[in-house]
């Protein structure tokens, strides 16, 4: 195959693995929480605690995605961020609180940077005609490693327990193994290494924590990337808060069993991959990326409405229609709303202005959570709480509404 169409066909599908493997890594040491957490004598309120601290380092490593592409290209970019995120899986995984604070920092350093890199490639391999599509398909990496932390690492911690594993009870070795699928993420991209990290400056000045602030300089200086910023920190506290305490809603409100929750919680997450490869493809198709996110901004406000209905007596098939829209369209959105900002700017910017938007997302991501807690507990309902999401979201259609920056015209 000639080496062109070798970039073509092939960066989309490293660039999945890429972020799927990065993002199983972010979710593994939750899903092994239960044998974790014994050992370092912490309750469950730590596993809040711990992905605060991930994406605390992530939206400070996303800032030095840009210059990390510079000097090294986006597939040795990638490469390092799995290496950083299998280092961390191994600290996390040792039943010691320092090492497991160490490990969960590494593992949000590893996440950061993955997906400047990934825009980069992508930007520069994608026909413009195919952007929300692709990238949307490239996002979809997120919800899949999420179902692959949640199918392997119970089954590993199974297969790793026994005799001799000590107070993990097999914690260890599950994290062990997730560590090597990001291992295998980072050889599987190599091939590409000699094409797409040809253009990179080797002499390309090192990130510093100055220079961090360059990419929020460079959304903050340009009215639609800084509309898309603001966006997107509004979209993550949705997201955020419906897959943290969607299992909780469905318990506590509703009264569900935790299996049947668990289920029901797949069920969103699958309707987020669904969403998020057809939403690209509608965008591309018409609307264009802007007028796809209002509409998604537009179907999240009536889905959060709409939790504050159901209680004990609703017919489940009903309760399950609703977390699977409420999930194409609040885990969805990130493949269209990555694809806009790319498209503002000139490829060779795309993975600045992807890191400087990345840290309101991640931003949102941070606060979210204790965020939305204090306001169930404030209203005594998470179904209420849900509901009372759309107010910030209504910021976001008046963003959205306005006319939109023309986008930067592509070769």
């Amino acid at each position: 195959m000639p080496a062109g169409a070798f970039v073509r066909h092939g960066t989309l599908p490293i660039t999945l693995l890429v972020q799927a493997a990065a993002s199983a890594a972010v979710l593994a040491p939750a899903v092994a929480a239960p044998r974790l957490l014994p050992a370092l004598q912490l309750g469950t309120a730590a596993v809040g605690f711990y992905i605060a601290l991930v994406y605390l380092a992530a939206m400070l490593s996303s800032q030095w995605g840009a210059a990390l592409v510079r000097r090294w290209g986006p597939i040795r970019s990638s490469q390092v961020s799995l290496a950083c995120s299998a280092a961390g899986l191994l600290l996390v995984g040792l039943p010691h609180i320092a090492a497991a604070l160490a490990g969960a920092l590494l593992i949000g350093l590893g996440y950061g940077p993955v997906t400047p890199a990934s825009s980069d490639m992508l930007a520069r391999t994608t026909p413009p005609h195919r952007h929300a599509l692709v990238f949307s398909i490239k996002q979809t990496g997120v919800p899949v490693g999420g179902a692959l932390a949640g199918m392997l690492v119970p089954g590993l911690l199974v297969w790793a327990t026994g005799p001799g594993t000590g107070a993990a009870g097999g914690g260890f070795q599950a994290m062990a193994a997730m560590a090597a699928w990001c291992l295998l993420g980072a050889a599987l991209a190599q091939p590409l290494h000699p094409l797409l990290d040809a253009g990179r400056d080797p002499r390309a000045a090192w990130p510093t924590f100055r220079a961090m602030a360059g990419p929020v300089r460079l959304v903050w200086g340009q009215a639609g990337l800084r509309q898309m910023a603001a966006c997107s920190l509004v979209l993550s506290v949705v997201q955020v808060s419906l897959t943290s305490f969607m299992v909780s809603w469905l318990t506590a409100d509703l009264g569900w069993t935790l299996v049947a929750a668990g289920a029901a919680s797949s069920l969103a997450q699958g309707g987020g991959v669904v969403g998020r490869i057809w939403w690209g493809w509608l965008a591309d198709r018409g609307p264009g990326a802007a007028r796809t996110l209002l509409g998604l901004v537009l179907l999240m406000m009536a889905c959060g409405l709409a939790m504050a209905l159901p209680d004990g007596g609703t017919r489940p098939a009903l309760v399950l229609a609703l977390l699977a829209v409420y999930g194409a369209s609040a885990i969805g959105w990130n493949g269209v709303y990555l694809s806009s900002v790319a498209r503002q700017v000139p490829p060779q910017q795309a993975a600045a202005a992807t890191a400087g938007c990345l840290f309101f997302t991640y931003l949102g991501v941070v606060l979210g959570p204790p965020a939305f807690g204090l306001l169930a507990g404030a209203l005594g309902s998470l179904g209420l709480a849900f509901a009372l999401l759309a107010l910030p979201l209504l910021g976001a259609v008046a963003v959205l509404a306005r006319p939109q920056p023309a986008t930067v015209r592509r070769a």
